[in-house]
């Protein structure tokens, strides 16, 4: 009797876990920096390719509007993770905001003076006697006095024009400028999408001028408590970043199949291929997506104090921004 119990208990039993639900993915929300464009990719190709979803995670991505307010969401938990601008989110973890990058994707500045081919500036000479767009205190119009002493230029040899960002597209779409400050993979194929016409870009990491820019960012008591969470979501994005190396493409048309109103293929797709460069330096060239060096982040903290706005005392500790404990590791 105790023996068919027994049976009938264990039965009961895996009936019961027979029927229960798989464990629920966990809820992870993205913020990006700014309204989608090539970049971007990554996020949407391993969404929709299921990266995310083998590692537990289901992930709803959201447009920003600017680096500075998706920290400010990640810091106050509106968001679990930011893709931000790094030395933005340096500002404000600097004054007290809860937030570290959990991982550095863009090693390499994709800062530029740029315009339109038709215009032959392909070289710093080329800027003299032509006309800059420039958005004050924007982070490329903080680092163009450098530039300027890298490459013996000086602000006399060329005339700017001021306005915020769609001003100054407008101004070289309308010819009012030459060129414009602008990231290589955004501004580049806004002039692009706008006009048809292709882009030439200067830019500043081949003239000795190389910082982080962009990465993922989360709140620092939100990494603390939900670490094995933080490993897989850094583990998904690092694979999706992989996989959308090799299929570029097909990672452009992911965020159209997405967003259908989120650009031309196009330029999402060339866009997406100018950033790839962008990923390593020659230090982490053979590294897998977002380990980045000591070396690198402390000559950005140091470029950023100088000339970017960064309180000095940001110097003590530049490891206090940054962790690479939660990538996987291994070569590419």
């Amino acid at each position: 009797m105790i023996r068919v119990i027994a049976a009938i208990s264990a039965a009961l039993i895996w009936t019961a876990l027979s029927v229960l639900p798989a464990s629920a993915a966990d809820k992870v929300v993205l913020m990006l920096n700014w309204y989608v464009y090539g970049e971007h990719a990554p996020f949407y190709f391993g969404k929709a390719k299921g990266i995310y979803a083998a590692e537990g995670i289901d992930l709803e991505i959201q447009e920003g509007r600017g680096s500075a307010a998706t920290t400010q969401a990640v810091a106050a938990k509106t968001a679990n993770f930011g893709y931000v601008d790094v030395p933005t989110m340096m500002r404000a973890a600097v004054k007290g905001a809860p937030i570290v990058a959990t991982g550095v994707l863009l090693q390499t500045s994709p800062m530029s003076a740029m315009g339109f081919v038709e215009k032959n500036i392909k070289k710093p000479e080329d800027i003299k006697g032509k006309t800059v767009a420039i958005t004050p205190a924007d982070s490329m119009t903080q680092i163009w006095p450098l530039f300027l002493k890298k490459t013996g230029l000086k602000e006399s040899d060329f005339q700017t024009v001021a306005g915020d960002g769609q001003t100054k597209l407008n101004a070289v779409i309308n010819g009012q400028a030459d060129l414009l400050l602008g990231y290589v993979m955004d501004q580049s194929m806004k002039i692009k999408d706008a006009t048809g016409k292709d882009v030439n870009a200067i830019k500043f990491a081949d003239y000795g001028i190389n910082m982080v820019c962009s990465g993922i960012v989360a709140n620092t008591e939100f990494v603390k408590a939900n670490a094995d969470l933080v490993k897989r979501f850094m583990s998904a994005t690092t694979k999706a970043v992989e996989a959308a190396e090799k299929d570029p493409k097909g990672a452009a048309r992911s965020i159209l199949d997405a967003n259908p109103k989120g650009g031309k293929i196009e330029t999402l797709t060339q866009g997406f291929e100018l950033t790839i460069p962008l990923y390593r330096t020659a230090e982490t060239k053979n590294k897998r997506p977002f380990q980045v060096t000591d070396q690198n982040m402390t000559d950005t903290v140091n470029l950023m104090v100088e000339y970017g706005g960064l309180d000095a005392k940001a110097k003590d500790n530049p490891k206090a921004f940054y962790t690479n404990d939660y990538l996987p590791q291994g070569g590419s």
